[in-house]
């Protein structure tokens, strides 16, 4: 049984993401990790007065609860799932868990609009960084 990287953040693109690379898993026989980043680098951004403590805290109870939710999405379709939160830049974060947990496939789910963190172009830039540095197969559903 292989094991299959899936980063979601939440909402109806997270879903069509999480939906296929479920698909994915029950073709292949694999289970799948879902992973949450937690990042508040935006928080730089903003003159407010903002503890990064307090922040920190609440999107990781959000995360929690997102990645409890994939899992349980996965698991009432009879696909084995995981996951794990982690701190800091998504780039980073996914690829070193990629190359750190015995990762066969990375799961990327493709930009659809304005709310999506990268453009085409740039995610697929980032799966060929995550194949080149990892030597894990990457695509983007």
């Amino acid at each position: 049984m292989g094991k299959i990287l899936c980063a979601t953040r939440g909402g109806e693109v997270s879903y069509r993401t999480q939906d296929a690379t479920i698909a994915l898993a029950q073709e292949r026989g694999d289970e799948i990790l879902f992973l949450y980043v937690v990042d508040i680098q935006f928080l730089q951004k903003t003159a407010h007065a903002v503890r990064p403590d307090v922040v920190t805290a609440e999107m990781e109870k959000m995360g929690e609860f997102l990645l409890a939710m994939a899992q349980e999405r996965a698991q009432k379709q009879n696909v084995a799932a995981d996951y794990i939160l982690r701190h800091g830049d998504i780039r980073k974060e996914l690829t070193a868990a990629a190359g750190e947990l015995n990762i066969d496939l990375v799961v990327l789910g493709k930009p659809t609009g304005e709310e999506s963190t990268f453009a085409l172009a740039g995610l697929e830039a980032f799966a060929a960084q995550i194949e080149s540095e990892t030597g894990t197969e990457t695509r983007i559903i």
